[in-house]
């Protein structure tokens, strides 16, 4: 063997190439979650700028607004992340159409500490899914934090149907903290999506989501469905916007929201 031919073995069997970082999968900004993991080392930053919920009955109208909610993500192995979300400030108005008063209250919102652990595909190609566990630290007060400690579990699926459609599913159980702020209770649900592809850079994602809530105080089912659009600046960094509607009298008539996602 030549002696160029055997020293560019040795470089190649020594310092093999490094893998292509997977492309980046945001979490937002659909409702529900994706089984997509970051690569190891690589680190995100998720953040709705603005996001906005109107609630209007018979006796009241509420608008609850949250800013700057933040999700970090750390890709600690190839199949598996950490997740870290906070609300740093949230506002709710409250109207009593009847009385015709008005309370505002300004909380920071609780803490949740998680983790995906991908089982198949965590690049998100064909048939992927993972789990996703989850516990919140009541850090903020009611009525944007808890009050109280819970608890999750989501199991994200994804299917690519073809390159222009893919079905996704977040069945989800949780322990959520009751309304008066003591103590836990059930609750359970799944969100349904469909993405499509409507560029390279452009996709548009269509949910529906049904969600049981047992609080004692309160039992309500949350039914709802949701337009987002996600925008890939570069390969890194992604704006979107999206809205989801109440369609039933449990759930909040309308939410606006917007943000942007950063790979590190």
């Amino acid at each position: 063997m030549r002696p160029l031919c055997s020293a560019a073995l040795a470089v190649a069997l020594l310092c093999p190439v490094a893998a292509q970082a997977r492309d980046y999968c945001p979490t937002r900004p659909s409702l529900g979650q994706s089984p997509c993991v970051l690569d190891q080392g690589a680190v995100a930053v998720e953040t709705a700028l603005v996001d906005w919920e109107h609630d209007r009955s018979a006796d009241e109208r509420t608008d609850t607004l949250l800013i700057a909610d933040t999700l970090l993500r750390f890709g600690v192995s190839d199949r598996a992340e950490l997740q870290l979300e906070w609300q740093p400030f949230g506002r709710e108005v409250t109207r009593d159409r009847v009385l015709g008063e008005t309370e505002r209250q300004n909380r920071v919102g609780d803490l949740t500490l998680g983790a995906r652990v991908n089982l198949a595909n965590p690049d998100g190609s064909g048939f992927s899914w993972a789990v996703q566990p989850s516990v919140t630290l009541p850090v903020g007060r009611q009525p944007i934090g808890g009050g109280d400690w819970g608890a999750s579990l989501i199991v994200p699926l994804s299917y690519e149907l073809n390159d222009t459609f893919t079905l996704q599913l977040s069945p989800e159980v949780a322990a959520e903290a009751n309304e008066d702020g003591h103590g836990r209770h059930l609750a359970y649900g799944n969100i349904v999506g469909l993405e499509v592809a409507l560029t390279d850079a452009l996709a548009m994602e269509l949910e529906g989501e049904v969600r049981r809530d047992d609080d004692p105080v309160e039992a309500a089912t949350e039914v709802r469905a949701a337009l987002s659009f996600g925008w890939m600046v570069n390969d890194d960094t992604q704006l979107d916007l999206g809205t989801a509607a109440g369609l039933n009298h449990d759930t909040p008539d309308l939410r606006l929201y917007a943000g942007v996602a950063r790979r590190f």
